[in-house]
């Protein structure tokens, strides 16, 4: 029998024949980089590879490291092995990673999303013999809504914050959500300030072409009064911090997938929460899975037992969980 192809080591998922490493967490020599989350592209590596569209950020948030950039679907051979990328829905330029051996493919997925985002490379089934899968949301109580459905939430909630006299903070991701929500709420209810962890990504992004509305970069020179019945976008560290309290009046809100237990919220202290994530629900990890037609699965970071033991008993797949640093949508 064949040994794995690719191997959990203390640094991260490993390809022997290959020398490489996909998304590890430890310095290696050679690391494939699914996508830029801080959780999946770790400093210190001397040779990263990615698509091209996530190498800005990768550049933004790690500096002057050695990346090269590999299109989608395109193919290149590591020590006799080959390697491609298929689009993963999850965030802009986020990647699974094909790998190919004599005649075995395994992939892994890095962080996904089925749902088409409209920002987003969509996401696009890979067949394989193994799958290595992200279970983040991987319990059937995460069933996510059409995104449309969570747009008009979050603009009554806007609405009722401008009746109010109110701020409207919402927290989000700087990378990927606050994007995602940026691109898809009307220019014409107001403003859009951005904290400047925010800010500093989406100008990233314009750089690299891509069309963002305009927002705005809050800064000293801006006052609470200016932020009334505006949207303010800002990362979740902000929640355990003074910047909060500089906008009062304010009403806080969650994007977060985690919204999808009522409980969420409230032990946040926020006034509300949306069910928004960039990684897949329940039906959608199931879709995935088998699209890929792999009858070996492994399931790693969120709820990867319980779901591998879904797999195992539904669907009679060889499937069992590893454990990861990688922490999904925390």
């Amino acid at each position: 029998m064949m040994p794995d192809l690719l191997v959990l080591t203390h640094k991260g998922i490993y390809c022997p024949p290959g020398d490489f490493y996909i998304d590890p967490w430890r310095p290696v020599k050679r690391a494939i980089i699914t996508h830029g989350h801080a959780d999946h592209a770790h400093p210190g590596h001397r040779y990263y590879l990615c698509t091209p569209s996530a190498r800005p950020v990768l550049r933004y948030r790690l500096g002057p490291v050695a990346i090269e950039t590999l299109p989608y679907a395109e193919k290149k051979s590591l020590n006799g092995v080959t390697v491609a990328f298929h689009p993963a829905g999850h965030i802009i330029g986020s990647a699974q990673v094909g790998v190919t051996y004599k005649g075995e493919t395994w992939v892994v997925s890095g962080d996904y999303k089925l749902e088409n985002d409209g920002l987003s490379e969509v996401f696009e089934p890979v067949k394989c013999h193994t799958f290595i899968t992200e279970s983040t949301f991987g319990l059937p109580a995460f069933q996510w809504k059409p995104q449309q459905a969570i747009w008009d939430e979050i603009i009554q909630w806007w609405q009722d914050c401008q009746q109010s006299g109110k701020t409207a903070l919402l927290i989000a991701y700087a990378l990927g959500k606050a994007q995602r929500i940026i691109r898809h709420l009307p220019t014409t209810l107001g403003n859009i300030f951005t904290h400047p962890a925010i800010e500093n990504i989406n100008e990233v992004i314009r750089q690299q072409g891509i069309s963002l509305p305009p927002t705005v970069k809050i800064t000293p020179k801006i006052k609470p009064k200016d932020l009334l019945g505006q949207l303010v976008l800002a990362p979740p560290m902000v929640l355990e911090s003074s910047w909060v309290q500089k906008l009062a009046p304010v009403s806080i809100a969650v994007a977060s997938g985690w919204m999808a237990n009522s409980t969420t919220y409230k032990n946040h202290a926020v006034d509300r929460g949306f069910v928004l994530s960039d990684h897949a629900d329940w039906s959608g990890l199931n879709q995935a899975v088998l699209a890929t037609g792999a009858q070996t699965i492994i399931a790693t970071h969120g709820y990867a037992e319980p779901f591998s033991q879904w797999l195992q008993e539904k669907y009679q797949l060889n499937a069992r969980a590893v454990e990861t640093p990688f922490d999904g949508d925390s």
